[in-house]
């Protein structure tokens, strides 16, 4: 069994609504209302698909800025042991939904930031091909071959924002 057998990501327009029970149990506060919204969801044995995973990202000009992930830890548990396995073979959800990001989002910028906090979060950012940008919790992955000077505005326009 392969993590695509039972995890699906995609873009949802109206990801707000079903990312809040997530993403207020992570954060304590509403999912942001605009988009992008990146969900992972579960697909049980009954055939109904519970959101576990969720990302945001924001565009802002030729950056987009990747935030608020969090996963449902009781979905989690409630899922087989086979299927477990084959999420931590494959990273983790998180790491999964990001590289799906990563893969589908990175056409649409020149490079996709993130602000970790996290360590669990940092490695699977690190493991997806994010770099650290010596900026504390600024991450980055370039999806284009830029020069230095470029790379260097585009981290200090993400640096400028603060965290997101």
């Amino acid at each position: 069994m392969g993590i695509e057998d039972f995890i699906s990501v995609r873009l949802v327009d109206a990801g707000k609504a079903l990312a809040d029970p997530i993403f207020q149990r992570r954060y304590r506060a509403e999912a942001p209302d605009f988009p992008i919204h990146v969900l992972a969801f579960y697909r049980s044995p009954k055939g109904d698909e519970i959101p576990v995973c969720y990302i945001h990202f924001t565009e802002q000009g030729d950056l987009l800025l990747g935030g608020g992930a969090c996963v449902d830890d009781r979905v989690l548990r409630r899922m087989p042991l086979e299927a477990r396995d084959a999420i931590r073979s494959a990273g983790g959800l998180y790491q999964h939904a990001l590289g799906w990001s990563v893969r589908n989002l990175g056409a649409r910028t020149k490079a996709i930031f993130g602000f970790c906090g996290d360590a669990l979060a940092e490695r699977a950012d690190l493991a997806v091909g994010f770099q650290r940008t010596g900026h504390d919790k600024l991450l980055v992955y370039f999806t284009k071959d830029l020069e230095q000077a470029e790379r260097d505005r585009l981290v200090a326009e993400a640096h400028a924002v603060g965290p997101f």
